[in-house]
């Protein structure tokens, strides 16, 4: 075959492809046009009714997530409290509840003036803290590094999510017999209720606050430079930390809800045992006034984790 026929054959070629590509793009014309036509041919949406919009004057106290100014919160704040004491300060007024049952509030304060005055409320609260403490703190050591783990790796997700999902619906007190037999009925066995209550759900939190992280982060992290103990010590951890703040502090209430159960393991000194010991001869007015101990002590926890997340992540929402 002759040179000359062979270019022949390939400019044959090329003018078949360029009619193809003719031919194609004049369907596609024609497709374009007969689906212009039909949406010309589609009724008139009738236009939308005329709304009022917000009025500028318009309380942020009902607009949806609008800050409000600092006197509206102290006020609401204060409300929280007050509300419920003149709900019972009226039942009791009423007599729809006897005090046996409801006391008064003026009794819960004379009941916890005297726990005060004989000094075994502070060792009681002593203890109980210490119990708190080491329990709590046991389930924070083991389940910040397990959660930036899962929350980091998927290989980590795949090997600890499905145990630590069941065993987080394992209720604590189930294990009492257990670690009654295992640990003995020292402290030990009730620090071990505390963190078999609190670590599973903090591990889960703290994986889904890391898992937060945006991608976008890490892989600039990586176009920088950086290599990956780095992205996870000055990215990953950072970024996450407000989360973990956060799943701490929900978390520590758990640790307050089950150190009730765990001082009915034999303890000796304790606000629960406290509690059980007044439910006996029925004195509410102590119960009350221990139950009233308690929520204030985590009051001050909690505004003491919310303002270290302020101070640690205040780039966070």
């Amino acid at each position: 075959m002759s040179a000359t026929d062979a270019a022949g054959r390939a400019a044959q070629r090329t003018d078949d492809a360029d009619e193809a590509e003719a031919r194609r793009l004049e369907d596609e014309q024609r497709l374009a046009e007969a689906q212009e036509e039909r949406r010309g041919a589609r009724p008139d949406w009738s236009p939308l009714p005329r709304r009022a919009g917000l009025k500028p004057n318009a309380s942020p106290l009902l607009s949806l997530r609008t800050p409000i100014p600092a006197r509206w919160r102290w006020t609401l704040a204060a409300a929280s409290f007050v509300i419920p004491l003149l709900i019972w300060v009226t039942l009791n007024a009423l007599g729809t509840i006897k005090p046996m049952f409801l006391p008064t509030p003026v009794a819960v304060f004379d009941a916890l003036v005297k726990m005060i005055e004989s000094g075994e409320l502070f060792s009681d609260l002593w203890a109980t803290t210490q119990r708190v403490l080491l329990g709590f703190g046991l389930a924070i050591l083991v389940s910040v590094p397990l959660g930036i783990v899962m929350g980091t790796f998927d290989a980590g997700l795949a090997l600890f999510e499905p145990v630590i999902a069941m065993l987080r619906y394992l209720p604590a007190s189930a294990f009492i017999p257990l670690l009654m037999i295992w640990l003995g009925l020292g402290e030990p066995s009730k620090v071990a209720v505390l963190f078999l209550g609190t670590v599973f759900f903090n591990t889960l939190m703290i994986a889904d606050a890391v898992r937060g992280v945006p991608r976008s982060l890490i892989d600039v992290s990586y176009t920088l430079g950086a290599r990956r103990g780095e992205v996870l010590r000055k990215v990953i951890v950072p970024h996450a930390l407000p989360g973990m703040i956060d799943a701490t502090r929900v978390n520590a209430a758990a640790a307050w809800n089950f150190v009730v159960v765990a001082e009915l393991i034999n303890a000796t000194a304790g606000l629960g045992l406290r509690i059980m010991r007044a439910q006996r001869f029925t004195q509410t007015d102590r119960i009350f006034a221990l139950l009233i101990v308690i929520g204030l002590l985590g009051l001050v926890i909690d505004i003491a984790l919310r303002l270290l997340r302020a101070r640690v992540g205040k780039w966070a929402a």
